[in-house]
């Protein structure tokens, strides 16, 4: 699986009149086996520095840019300043979506493309060209509501005895 998405990749870059060197396809790797870590440049770097150490963090964020130019990853911020990189799924229009806990940090992915309706009512009332969309919804994760859920029924029980 991994293999074949790297060729597509470099298929990707090389249409583009980039070659895969051995420095963007170590990058490329760690996105791919990193794929729902939504990783910074910084972690990028570290965790090619640990398989290859000649790799500098310059390279690595000329790499990530590069690879947001085409498209292959994006660039996403949740609110936190830090820049964090996505691997764009595989023929997919536009970026996908995120649910941010602001109480944990956990992320969690909206593959669907929800915002259809959304775009062509933009397209049609302000004649504006969409090229592309990013949506994060910041809220309270599942875990936590949960977790807040307990914390008030054991604080309710010891307050009863």
């Amino acid at each position: 699986m991994m293999e074949s998405r790297v060729e597509r990749i470099k298929k990707q870059l090389s249409g583009k009149g980039y070659k895969l060197t051995p420095q963007r396809e170590a990058t490329v790797r760690i996105l791919l086996e990193h794929e729902s870590d939504h990783l910074s440049a910084e972690n990028v770097f570290l965790l090619v520095k640990e398989k290859n150490s000649d790799i500098g963090l310059a390279t690595v964020y000329r790499t990530l840019e590069l690879l947001t130019e085409l498209e292959v990853v994006d660039k996403v911020n949740f609110g936190d300043g830090v820049s964090r990189f996505d691997l764009r799924q595989e023929g997919a229009s536009h970026s996908h979506h995120h649910l941010v806990c602001i109480e944990c940090g956990s992320v969690e992915e909206i593959l669907d493309d929800m915002l259809e309706d959304v775009e062509k009512e933009i397209v049609s009332r302000f004649h504006f060209k969409i090229k592309d969309h990013r949506l994060t919804f910041h809220g309270v994760c599942r875990v936590c509501q949960e977790r807040h859920a307990r914390e008030a029924l054991e604080q309710t029980q010891t307050q009863t005895v």
